[in-house]
């Protein structure tokens, strides 16, 4: 298996966990807030409260779910300037959406 190989199942591994994380016990009372995020490069790598889920392309894709409450989503890439932000998941506020573009690192 390649590196890059092997990077891909650890991202989907880690991201498939933060997912199960997110979505708690599955009770009844479970609540979570659907993430969509949108931009490039596409194959950036977003990490959510430190932790890995996976490519831009990955979570535009199908999205990430998220308990209500505060958030830091962080989105870097070879070559380009680091993307942070600080969201609020509200339960019942509906979904929410991320563009993110982002800048080269200038010469």
């Amino acid at each position: 298996m390649t590196a890059l190989a092997r990077r891909r199942t650890r991202l989907g591994t880690l991201a498939a966990a933060l997912l199960a994380i997110a979505c708690g016990p599955g009770g009844e009372g479970a609540r979570t807030v659907s993430l969509r995020m949108g931009g490039g490069p596409q194959d950036a790598t977003v990490t959510i409260d430190e932790q890995i889920v996976g490519s831009l392309a990955l979570v535009a894709a199908r999205g990430v779910a998220l308990p209500p409450g505060a958030h830091r989503v962080s989105v870097e890439a070879p070559g380009f300037l680091p993307w942070d932000r600080v969201v609020e998941a509200k339960d019942g506020a509906g979904p929410l959406r991320l563009d993110v573009s982002l800048v080269p690192i200038p010469d």
